[in-house]
């Protein structure tokens, strides 16, 4: 982050925590096999969005936010 950027934000609902965490995510049934989504988690939602990514067939990748 440099001078003047907001911090990267947790996806989990109501979560306002800063993001460590990078889950890269993609519907099969709406998007192209190339395209690639993205959800952030702080440490303590990095499971439970994983999850939820996961059971649904949606979970790529999981990786630390730079």
């Amino acid at each position: 982050m440099t001078d003047g950027e907001l911090p990267v934000i947790c996806s989990g609902k109501g979560c306002r925590a800063p993001a460590r965490w990078r889950l890269v995510w993609n519907n099969p049934r709406i998007h192209t096999p190339d395209r690639e989504k993205v959800w952030t988690a702080c440490d303590e939602h990095r499971e439970p969005l994983s999850h939820h990514l996961a059971v649904r067939s949606f979970l790529r990748r999981v990786e630390p936010l730079d």
